[in-house]
């Protein structure tokens, strides 16, 4: 019994981060892309000729943010990737992350 709880553990932990990285940077892209065009004026809406659309700032800020995770995620990923074939291991010492020899 307890083998079947340790796999149903670490399989629930698998899917979190399966949904997280996996699902997840994609949909705050996608979110981010849209908050863009909804940031510079751009609508799905067809406006009459000469009419344009006035741009939100909050979708600039939006966008930027969400940007700003995803490529925070991403960098930290390859770092891992770097650190771990170079013989490394990347911890966390504070806010940034550090390069120590295994």
């Amino acid at each position: 019994m307890d083998q079947l709880l340790a796999a149903l553990d670490a399989g629930w932990r698998v899917l979190l981060v399966g949904l997280v990285l996996g699902a997840g940077l994609p949909a705050m892209f996608a979110f981010g892309v849209r908050a863009l065009a909804w940031g510079t004026g751009g609508e799905a809406e067809v406006h009459a000729s000469g009419v344009v659309p006035k741009p939100h700032a909050m979708g600039l800020v939006v966008a930027s943010t969400m940007f700003l995770f995803v490529i925070v995620a991403v960098l930290l990923g390859l770092s891992y990737i770097v650190a771990h074939g170079l013989g490394y291991a990347l911890t966390f010492n504070g806010i940034l992350p550090v390069f120590t020899p295994k």
